[in-house]
């Protein structure tokens, strides 16, 4: 069974004046476990195309299974439910909460979820334990360095266990050494069976995937 199905994807913003077509007849089937690299210059789609696989934005016209789950026809609020039960999200600029501990942050997904207090902190302290930040739970976001806030964001996602983790230029905003560090994160969780799917620029960040989508234009243009 495929953990996304795409078919016929076409995504196209309009204003009065103004017609931009974003995907164009996108097809793509990930499997459960792979770990997948979409590349591309600014502009050409990819993160919105991250955004209608990880259910945030619906597409133009086509179809979009997740976890062999038909999507067309959930509500907005059915959509944040599957959401916060199956994706995990790791963003470039983090979407931390300045004023919540990184703990408290980290447990933010499991409140959405009802998950007891006593679980969600166990939880939280297992995922932040993982990024090898178990020391900084009582910090804030801006204590910490770019690097440390992306595990943080990281840590988030992982909380809930999701089988599936989005991650849109999660690299984006840090230094190389950071850089390293988060796609070493992003390796081991791959290796421990999860699915990854990478939205990134960078070549040498792609690379760390067994398989690198390419995109222009919004049409996918290699699958390697």
């Amino acid at each position: 069974m495929a953990i996304i199905t795409l078919n016929g994807i076409e995504k196209v913003y309009r204003t009065k004046d103004i017609e931009t077509i974003a995907l164009e007849n996108v097809n793509l089937t990930v499997n459960p476990g792979e770990f997948v690299s979409v590349m591309g210059p600014s502009g050409c789609g990819k993160s919105t195309l991250l955004n209608i696989i990880g259910l945030l934005d619906r597409p133009t016209k086509g179809s979009v299974r997740v976890l062999d789950r038909d999507c067309a026809g959930f509500s907005d609020r059915e959509l944040s439910h599957f959401r916060n039960a199956n994706l995990g999200f790791v963003f470039q600029s983090f979407h931390l909460i300045p004023s919540l501990d990184v703990a408290a942050n980290v447990e933010l997904p499991l409140i959405y979820r009802n998950v007891p207090a006593a679980e969600r902190k166990r939880l939280s302290e297992e995922s932040l334990k993982r990024v090898g930040l178990e020391k900084r739970m009582d910090h804030k976001p801006t204590e910490m360095s770019g690097g440390q806030q992306q595990r943080v964001a990281i840590a988030r996602a992982l909380a809930a266990a999701p089988p599936l983790i989005l991650a849109d230029e999660p690299t984006g905003n840090l230094d190389s050494k950071s850089s390293r560090e988060i796609m070493e994160i992003l390796r081991k969780l791959h290796t421990e069976g999860r699915t990854v799917i990478l939205i990134t620029h960078d070549d040498k960040i792609a690379q760390s995937a067994k398989r690198i989508i390419r995109i222009m234009d919004g049409k996918i243009v290699d699958d390697i």
